[in-house]
């Protein structure tokens, strides 16, 4: 059944989404499969983590339809969400290159610190 509106459901489903979204681990990986394909031994070499941890966020991202698996003989390949997660990541990309990167490089939000560091008026 699709929800709209005020639905208190919908709303802890955008919680487990962007809690999903929030892991750095599980980013890494989404990324690592926007190149393309792979089973988990791939995955592993393309982010580095551990084993145990990989295999903890596939089952995350898969529960929650942001890649989906397929058996080829003894390996689980996993794909990202064609329809929805790859155009999400474009959408974030020029979203967070434009207006968050320089919270990172150690700038602050201008507009707040403008207000702050304003002279007060005798």
């Amino acid at each position: 059944m699709r929800r709209t509106g005020d639905d208190p459901l919908r709303y802890g489903a955008y919680a487990i989404f962007f809690e999903t979204l929030a892991n750095q681990n599980r980013l890494h990986i989404i990324n690592s499969l926007r190149a393309g394909r792979k089973n988990v031994s791939q995955i592993i070499d393309a982010t580095g983590l551990e084993q145990t941890c990989v295999s903890h966020c596939l089952k995350r991202l898969e529960n929650c339809g942001f890649v989906s698996v397929e058996r080829d003989g003894k390996f689980r390949i996993y794909t990202l969400n064609s329809k929805t997660i790859e155009p999400l990541m474009r959408l974030i990309d020029t979203h967070t290159g434009a207006h968050c990167i320089h919270l990172i490089e150690g700038d602050t939000c201008t507009h707040r610190n403008a207000r702050t560091t304003r002279k007060k008026k005798a």
